[in-house]
């Protein structure tokens, strides 16, 4: 790990590597790797490793601890690692821990488990996971963890803390959020993230609200889409940014809806179409159908073409 502050040094495109399992089903480390460094060598900004997109919640205590290692390994340094803590807040702190053993750069804290609490009791939950490491902590907000302005300024404030990840898609709430973090929470190192399955869809608002970082599945299977689609965000080309939204990701996106948990089973069957055999998903996810599949090879080819590949 490194004294400089996680905030500070997340940049690019983000990472979210699959989890590889085997014929057999167990984890699959050899492929796993491969997959991290097929994802560092084609330029990540940072792995986030054990998250949505690989499968946290299918994975044993070891299995986690090993992929995580995993991970701080391949990077060497190069890039952070951020882990992905979860379930209710004993556990969550059990598996914070045990990121921060395996050497892990920060935590990106996922919904508590079933529960729907109050705005304080979420409050408590993500303090406790963050006063329980040295790590800096990301607050995923989606699903039943929604958060009002007041207590995310309370959350900015809390030790360890330093990021909020978005995953509801409330632009007029996440405004709110920033405004009151910034007007009551000055001072503080505090960033956002577009968490949206397919961030890449709804980037350009997000940028408008001064939000630059997103979650990318597609650089999981199509890095060199998803890196062409971040520079010409990054550099204001409208023509490159827009033919792709038209040409793959608004199709890729019509397509994930198409199935139940195809945000995570869809990007495994792209990875297994780029050549890297990372396995099935894990019940309860189920595989895409073969005719969703073969439409994702199209729409895979039809994206490197507009790229002219």
């Amino acid at each position: 790990m490194t004294t400089t502050s996680l905030a500070a040094r997340l940049a690019g495109p983000l990472f979210f590597p699959v989890t590889a399992y085997g014929p057999d089903g167990a984890l699959d480390t050899d492929t796993y790797r491969a997959h991290l460094r097929a994802g560092i060598e084609a330029g990540a900004g940072a792995i986030f490793a054990c998250c949505g997109t690989g499968e946290f919640h299918a994975l044993t205590p070891q299995e986690f601890r090993t992929c995580v290692a995993a991970a701080v390994e391949e990077a060497a340094g190069r890039l952070p690692v951020v882990a992905g803590t979860g379930y209710g807040t004993a556990l969550a702190v059990d598996f914070a821990r045990s990121a921060e053993a395996a050497g892990a750069d920060g935590l990106l804290a996922l919904p508590p488990y079933l529960v729907r609490a109050e705005q304080h009791g979420l409050l408590d939950h993500y303090t406790r996971i963050a006063a329980a490491t040295s790590l800096d902590v990301i607050v995923y907000q989606r699903d039943n963890a929604v958060f009002t302005p007041a207590t995310v300024v309370e959350l900015a404030r809390v030790p360890g803390i330093t990021g909020f990840k978005d995953g509801l898609g409330d632009l007029d709430l996440l405004q709110r959020v920033i405004s009151a973090v910034r007007t009551d929470a000055p001072g503080e190192e505090f960033r956002y993230f577009n968490g949206l399955p397919t961030a890449e869809l709804t980037q350009s608002a997000y940028r408008a609200l001064g939000v630059d970082l997103y979650s990318s599945a597609v650089f999981c299977f199509a890095p060199e889409i998803a890196l062409a689609f971040h520079t010409a965000l990054a550099t204001g080309d409208r023509d490159t940014a827009d033919r792709l939204l038209d040409g793959f990701y608004r199709p890729l996106v019509e397509l994930r809806d198409r199935g139940k948990g195809y945000a995570v089973s869809l990007v495994k069957a792209g990875v297994r179409l780029r050549g890297l055999d990372v396995g099935p998903v894990r019940a309860p996810l189920t595989e895409p159908t073969p005719a969703h599949v073969t439409e994702l090879a199209a729409l895979i080819e039809r994206g490197l073409t507009l790229l002219g590949r």
